[in-house]
């Protein structure tokens, strides 16, 4: 691994002026086949981060032909996630890394600088919000606190009469009544999640199976490819099933870096997750990606990536996991920082987008160019991706190469548009047919 002691100040350079390694041309890390270019290592690793702000007034993301953006809501404390429940209100989990997520010494200090500059460094508000638009005209006229002091909320999950959330260090179950704006019982811990002393990937997000007897729960690595140990990766760099009666937690699916979206898909009924690949293997490496997940398939993580592709720097090799390793269905380019998954099952938008999949890329800090910032479309044909991205919402990276906002969670609302959260630009974005009359300027909000 890297001398961080004497890269400090290189790298302090590199936080301070946003510059990177020299320009050199996209590759085409995005599809079913991507193209993937040979391993690279330098002594300084590529830092090329956006510096983050919110967006000026009057402003706001650029929708595809043929549809608009508007704010359904603003205002916000960092929106992390989204759920929609049955009734069309809207929750939004406020939400950020836990204060001390046991990245220390030089290391640690580099990234808590890195977030700073990229518009996370904020402390986590440990909310979650309900929105509610009353009049249906796509403009939240209704907010309430709906949970709170909560520990880094990400995924948010309905069944029935139960709400479970999905914190940092748990899986809390929460007493839900249709129409309730504001949840006052104490929560229950179902199981408790893998969390510090160090706790690099912190999200953590939930999903039922349609039999409704197991939770599924993703959990990120705890380093970028075992430096901390394979003893920190207990239970990480993972998806668990678990059991809400008893709380009894087993690995779902493994060697995933950092799963974030989990969606079942509208026409196979196959379980698709987003997940973050590995860093510091060049600009065009490894791409971020989405897939459908086999139970109890291994992905690759630290050993390997995009199936049978060996990390030179992972020691001990175990050439028995690689040999083993899935290979993803759809890749989503190279340090996009994947996030946000939702299937299109609504009928506001055309029905060219139904059954494909709305993405949310965060954007990169650590490539040269910049990649991510934008919200894109998978077209997707008998349940399997079907074509080239398509960017739906950009514009969150100006021509002088800053951030004004960036999408994380996308959900579908009740309605049949697309909501993204944007976590700098504490907006709610609201993506709609042009025609629709429910849409305003950008800046409205409830």
């Amino acid at each position: 691994m890297y001398n961080y002691r004497f890269l400090l100040p290189i790298l302090v350079f590199a936080l301070v002026s946003g510059c990177g390694s020299p320009r050199k041309p996209i590759e085409p890390t995005f599809g079913a086949s991507p193209q993937l270019v040979e391993p690279e290592s330098s002594l300084i690793p590529t830092v090329n981060i956006a510096p983050a702000a919110a967006w000026p007034e009057g402003e706001r993301p650029v929708a595809a032909v043929g549809l608009q953006v508007n704010a359904f809501a603003s205002g916000l404390d960092h929106p992390r996630w989204l759920y929609v429940l049955p009734n069309g209100d809207v929750l939004v989990a406020e939400s950020n890394a836990p204060a001390d997520s046991g990245l220390g010494g030089i290391r640690g200090w580099i990234m808590s600088k890195v977030m700073q500059r990229a518009g996370a460094g904020v402390p986590s508000a440990n909310r979650i919000s309900l929105l509610r638009d009353t009049d249906a005209d796509g403009v939240v006229d209704q907010r309430s606190v709906f949970l709170e002091n909560l520990n880094s909320p990400f995924g948010m999950y309905l069944d029935g009469s139960e709400l479970y959330v999905a914190n940092t260090d748990a899986l809390v179950r929460f007493d839900y009544q249709p129409g309730a704006t504001r949840l006052t019982g104490p929560g229950e811990v179902v199981a408790q999640l893998p969390a510090g002393p160090i706790n690099h990937h912190w999200t953590k997000n939930v999903i039922g199976t349609p039999a409704g007897r197991t939770l599924l729960v993703t959990v990120g690595s705890n380093s970028n490819v075992g430096e901390n140990g394979m003893d920190k990766e207990v239970n990480r760099a993972a998806i668990l099933a678990i059991n809400p009666a008893t709380g009894e937690t087993r690995i779902y699916a493994s060697g995933l870096r950092n799963p974030n979206g989990l969606a079942w898909h509208p026409q196979s009924g196959e379980l698709w997750t987003t997940v973050n690949e590995r860093d510091e293997l060049g600009d065009n490496l490894v791409p971020d990606y989405m897939t459908a997940v086999q139970e109890g398939a291994f992905y690759g993580w630290p050993y390997s990536y995009y199936g049978q592709h060996v990390d030179p720097r992972v020691e001990p090799r175990r050439p028995e996991l690689v040999a083993a390793a899935v290979v993803p269905d759809y890749a989503l380019g190279a340090h996009t920082a994947a996030l946000g998954l939702a299937f299109y099952e609504g009928e506001l938008l055309s029905q060219r987008y139904r059954n494909g999949a709305f993405v949310g890329l965060h954007g990169s800090w650590n490539r040269d160019p910049k990649s991510g910032y934008e919200v894109i479309f998978v077209p997707f044909d008998n349940g399997e991706p079907a074509g080239p991205p398509e960017t739906i919402l950009a514009g969150f990276l100006s021509e002088d190469g800053k951030a004004r906002g960036r999408p994380v969670g996308v959900a579908v609302a009740a309605d049949g548009a697309v909501l993204v959260a944007d976590d700098v630009g504490n907006t709610i974005w609201r993506i709609s047919p042009a025609a629709d009359r429910g849409s305003r300027p950008a800046g409205s909000s409830g």
